[in-house]
């Protein structure tokens, strides 16, 4: 089986619990997902089972977006719900004028130190290991993107204290550090309440289906929800070739055509239409990257009729 699910992923699982469950109700052998949504965080997780493993690296580069609570006056050792209550401090009175001064501060390109409750690695171990033995390590600091940044107060009679954000970002942003970086700002520290994902790259909540919804349905109507592999491939060039060029290019050789150089190339075969794999041209050159197996290609082209045209 080979394909991308867009799932919604629910509060309290994490990333590898939800890829599982997935796995296991579309009775899938080999799957993975293409970057972690913590616990805390719910919404857009695409997970690619079979084939669409080979591309899911691809997608860790694309910009998100978020949208996540930040309960003001309180900072915690997680920078999120989950952690210990560190330090209180009250809130100002705040307007839309303070909340467009830290809001154009955070805008562009920022500095971020990565939180110890994270899983960036350092000597071969995730942060959070040192973390959870109460050790923390020194961090460097790394050069993120915010493309859009929308803070709103919460109404006093739901939570005097609290800010919603709408945030879109390049990857390896941290939305913890950045509520709490927030908070600082504003004089008064912040934790995250809430965070959801509303999209990665170009999918967005809108095509994702939850587990309960998966659950419910047959086996048919699971695999009705998968996208062909390609789907991680929007942002790619197309190049097709024909039988002899295919054959060529899947025993990994290069090919020479009439093309422009290119970073990112989806290569198709033709009659019928097959993805091949992934390539770059370099001097005319078509340099494979990653290649599907002639198996591979066969079974997605005999799933086809099953692959939905658009996410649902």
């Amino acid at each position: 089986m080979h394909g991308v699910l867009l799932l919604d992923k629910p509060l309290g699982l994490s990333s590898n619990q939800a890829l599982q469950k997935a796995k296991w109700l579309l009775r899938a052998e080999k799957a993975g997902h293409t970057g972690t949504l913590d616990p805390l965080a719910t919404g857009v997780l695409p997970l690619c089972f079979g084939a669409a493993t080979k591309f899911s690296g691809l997608h860790l580069d694309a910009d998100k977006t978020y949208a996540a609570t930040l309960q003001l006056g309180v900072r915690t050792t997680t920078g999120d719900a989950e952690g210990e209550v560190v330090e209180r401090r009250p809130v100002p009175a705040l307007g839309a004028e303070d909340l467009e001064r830290v809001r154009q501060q955070f805008l562009g390109a920022i500095t971020q130190v990565p939180p110890m409750h994270s899983a960036l690695k350092k000597d071969g171990r995730a942060l959070y290991d040192y973390a959870r033995a109460g050790i923390e390590v020194e961090r460097a600091s790394r050069e993120v993107r915010i493309y859009k940044l929308n803070m709103v107060l919460t109404p006093a009679d739901q939570a005097p204290s609290a800010i919603n954000i709408i945030v879109t970002c390049s990857k390896g942003t941290y939305i913890r550090t950045l509520g709490e970086d927030i908070g600082q700002a504003l004089g008064c520290g912040a934790h995250l309440s809430a965070l959801r994902r509303l999209a990665t790259g170009r999918f967005d909540e809108s095509q994702c289906i939850t587990l309960e919804r998966l659950e419910a349905m047959d086996e048919g109507a699971r695999l009705a929800c998968l996208l062909a592999p390609d789907a991680l491939l929007q942002d790619h060039e197309p190049i097709t070739l024909d039988r002899e060029e295919a054959g060529r290019f899947l025993s990994g050789l290069r090919r020479r055509g009439p093309w422009g150089d290119a970073e990112h190339v989806a290569v198709y075969g033709q009659s019928p239409r097959s993805l091949l794999g992934t390539a770059h041209v370099k001097a005319g050159e078509l340099i494979p990257t990653r290649l599907l197996s002639p198996i591979e290609i066969q079974q997605i082209l005999q799933a086809t009729p099953a692959l939905a045209a658009e996410p649902h």
